[in-house]
């Protein structure tokens, strides 16, 4: 019950895109999906399966708890690559910065040897 009630709290704060389009898309076929809600519209008859009505109302809370947690493994994909190129283009700096330095030290007339 707070889960729902705080799902409610926050509903005022979503974002339009999110009001609008709350998921991803179903990876379902229509056929799937039709079937998937004849089964959820059907009375149990078994009392685990009598017992998950009680949760239907959490379903929308796992879709948004999902999409975050995707959402979540994708960002932290992104920052990895991210400091993987801030890396290698640290190591580029590098060497470019000790060529620098090489070259000033080299003297313009031509070596005696």
């Amino acid at each position: 019950q707070r889960i729902l009630r705080l799902a409610e709290m926050c509903r005022r704060l979503e974002t339009e895109e999110e009001k609008v389009l709350p998921f991803y898309p179903s990876s379902l076929a229509e056929w799937e999906q039709q079937h998937a809600h004849r089964v959820l519209v059907d009375t149990a008859s078994e009392p685990l399966a009598r017992a998950m009505q009680d949760y239907v109302g959490l379903e929308r809370f796992w879709q948004r708890f999902n999409k975050a947690k995707l959402e979540e493994k994708g960002l932290e994909r992104a920052q990895a690559a991210l400091a993987n190129r801030n890396q290698n283009l640290r190591g580029l700096l590098r060497q470019y910065l000790e060529g620098a330095a090489i070259n000033e030290k080299v003297p313009k007339e031509p070596h005696p040897l």
